[in-house]
């Protein structure tokens, strides 16, 4: 027998991008997450997947990707330092940049961390 740490096994979603594209999300449990955004955990650890809820006017303060963070905008509107992105955008923020997020609108996104974010800001 090996000493060696065995890894977890993959965590598969079928069918899930399929669902969340038109709406299957809605059905599911959020939690608070932070004021006016909830969140709903897909897969935690250092890499982490969620979707984002966010009420029309929330945001999330200044933060910094220690990692890549992609994020899939599912309905409404999401914003940042660098513009507003629409259902349907997808997003890249490499490792070391630092923006505030914001939605006018409210919005749903999903969201895949590499590595968990330093938050500047309470």
């Amino acid at each position: 027998m090996s000493d060696a740490p065995t890894a977890e096994a993959p965590r598969v979603l079928p069918g899930f991008l399929t669902a969340a594209l038109v709406g299957g999300w809605r059905d599911l449990p959020f939690e608070p997450f932070r004021e006016g955004v909830e969140i709903h955990r897909l897969a935690d650890g250092p890499a982490a997947a969620a979707l984002l809820r966010y009420a029309p006017g929330a945001s999330v303060p200044r933060h910094r990707h220690t990692g890549l963070e992609t994020i899939l905008v599912l309905e409404g509107t999401q914003s940042d330092d660098n513009g507003t992105a629409a259902a349907g955008s997808l997003i890249f923020n490499p490792e070391g940049t630092e923006h505030s997020v914001w939605s006018e609108t409210g919005c749903v996104v999903l969201i895949h961390w590499t590595r968990p974010v330093e938050f500047l800001e309470p």
